[in-house]
């Protein structure tokens, strides 16, 4: 009879569990197929049961010197917004390289947003982030099909990642994920048709990823 009152009182407790709240904050590999409720951090809520928003905008940078820009979420900082949220799961970075620098002679851009000693804007944002209590997620980006206007961004996209790696390995509640983990290029049905943003079977591969590193 005991053992039933306490198989009881946990199932109660998991049922009046609150979910995880998620926000999604970045640039369009996470906002790609936010239309259809594909994109990646819907289906890392679907698989951890949790409440997503996903403010995430195609073609947003990290940084963006435009006031109408950042008012319309072309600034990936000004996508943040305050609430009761359980994880912050966050990437950009790439169309400051194309937009800033053209994905040539970078290195004053990529300074900018993380320099060697780990200072910067991105650093200075995501210490902003980790005041509030919430657990961040930085998703770093993966290698594409095929580069189009990317082309030689390559190079910094790399050391972009490997000092946001490093930055997170040193910050607590702070997390690196990197979706080069689990990204081939030469898996082409990964790719939509530009070669560069994730298909839904490549969205679910990366939500499976994040989901699956909320769990270790």
């Amino acid at each position: 009879m005991r053992l039933l009152v306490l198989v009881f009182w946990m199932l109660a407790g998991a049922a009046s569990a609150e979910p995880l709240r998620v926000l999604a904050i970045g640039d369009s590999i996470l906002a790609w197929h936010k239309w259809t409720g594909r994109d990646i951090p819907s289906v890392m809520g679907d698989l951890l049961d949790a409440r997503v928003e996903n403010d995430a905008v195609a073609g947003a940078r990290f940084s963006n010197d435009s006031s109408l820009g950042r008012a319309a979420g072309f600034d990936v900082r000004a996508q943040f917004r305050s609430g009761a949220w359980d994880v912050i799961l966050i990437n950009g970075g790439a169309n400051d390289f194309l937009s800033d620098c053209r994905c040539q002679a970078c290195d004053a851009v990529l300074d900018g947003l993380i320099a060697p000693d780990l200072t910067g804007e991105v650093p200075a944002f995501l210490a902003q982030l980790r005041q509030t209590g919430t657990q961040v997620i930085w998703m770093g980006y993966y290698a594409s099909a095929r580069s189009g206007q990317f082309t030689g961004c390559r190079p910094y996209l790399v050391e972009y990642d490997a000092r946001l790696a490093r930055l997170a390995a040193a910050t607590p509640g702070l997390r690196f994920v990197d979706s080069e983990d689990v990204m081939d290029p030469s898996e082409r049905r990964l790719y939509a048709f530009d070669g560069i943003h994730p298909s839904p079977s490549g969205a679910r591969r990366i939500g499976t990823y994040l989901a699956q590193s909320l769990t270790r």
